[in-house]
């Protein structure tokens, strides 16, 4: 359940933020309609309680070498906390993981993968998923083309009623 603590100008600057992280304070605090001092103060407030992570570049996949896009569901033997937990950590080891998420359904897991091509992923494949203790089974999904990636989040259920 969304915290209780945040009002209108918070959402507006989770949303301004959202789309342009290199809005400098002053022209985000003309965006929602503060001045820049308790924008500012606001905006510390909001990385400090975790609404805000962190702040970063989104690349192009294809123009920096990773033009092959796969998602990989895991299934595992032997379900168990500690399983979980292991496989969890194995996976965030992984560069080439970009995202994983435990699931229910036909996998335990399913990971974004992204590498340069067909070959590579072979390799981490066999070399790496594959060699994963108790993996039962790996299917891959490889993306054809990108419809929609790297969205901001929807804040709608937010705003105040």
């Amino acid at each position: 359940m969304p915290s209780s603590d945040l009002d209108a100008f918070d959402h507006k600057i989770l949303a301004a933020l959202q789309r342009n992280g290199r809005l400098s304070n002053v022209d985000l605090a003309e965006e929602v309609g503060l001045s820049p001092s308790p924008c500012l103060r606001r905006v510390k407030r909001l990385e400090q309680d975790g609404y805000i992570r962190g702040y970063r570049a989104v690349l192009d996949r294809r123009k920096v070498g990773l033009g092959l896009t796969v998602y990989v569901d895991i299934k595992v033997e032997k379900h168990s906390t500690e399983n979980a937990a292991m496989h969890q950590r194995l996976l965030e080891a992984i560069p080439e993981v970009v995202a994983a998420h435990m699931v229910s359904g036909e996998a335990d897991f399913v990971a974004e993968v992204v590498v340069p091509d067909l070959a590579a992923y072979e390799t981490l494949l066999t070399e790496r998923l594959l060699s994963l203790p108790m993996v039962k089974d790996v299917r891959s999904n490889f993306v054809i083309r990108q419809v929609k990636t790297d969205a901001a989040l929807p804040l709608s259920h937010l705003a105040p009623e």
